[in-house]
């Protein structure tokens, strides 16, 4: 049996839809939720000690060709990052935090060494008109940070630390390891992907 959790409610649904088909044959089980609820919602679903579990971070290849997620630099949309549809936005961030916080964030959960500039763009930028599309920010970072052809697009690591910072996502993974050790079997496995 395997229990698919997920924060993400549009991957929850093509989950519904994959164990109603006759591959899955009752096999899978979706639940809506944050890896870090992982011992609560095992609790509430009765859900048996694991041989293992497997969490898989970040953002999937769907929600980055879905443009209206937010997610993605190369596909315009409103600046969400949410997975879910509470708490505030990339959008509310990048309206809300000052240059310093801002510079900070990018840097710390981004890993980018031109944070203070971009953050400095951003600001000048939201002083003459709201950033709400990913389309807006994209461009103001690629003014910031330059890349060679190969390299990743300039935006990644600014879009990485708005995603991260926007769902959580290090509380989440703290409170999931913590979880993981109470849910496993003895011997049980545990993979960080």
């Amino acid at each position: 049996n395997l229990w698919g959790l997920d924060a993400d409610p549009h991957a929850i649904d093509r989950a519904t839809a994959l164990a109603a088909g006759p591959v899955a044959s009752g096999r899978l089980h979706p639940i809506h939720g944050n890896f870090g609820d992982l011992a609560r919602l095992a609790r509430e679903h009765r859900i048996p000690p694991l041989d293992g579990i497997l969490l898989d971070l970040g953002v999937s290849s769907f929600q980055l060709d879905e443009g209206e997620r937010g997610f993605s630099f190369r596909r315009d949309g409103p600046l969400d990052m949410r997975m879910g549809d509470e708490g505030p936005s990339a959008a509310d961030l990048v309206a809300d935090l000052d240059e310093v916080d801002l510079a900070h964030l990018i840097y710390t959960l981004g890993e980018e060494r031109l944070s203070r500039p971009i953050a400095k763009a951003i600001v000048k930028a939201r002083a003459e008109a709201p950033i709400t599309r990913t389309a807006q920010l994209a461009e103001i970072v690629s003014r910031v940070v330059r890349s060679k052809p190969g390299e990743i697009h300039p935006a990644t690591r600014t879009f990485q630390a708005l995603r991260i910072a926007v769902n959580e996502e290090l509380n989440e993974l703290v409170e999931a390891l913590a979880a993981a050790e109470r849910v496993l079997k003895p011997g049980g496995r545990l993979v960080v992907v």
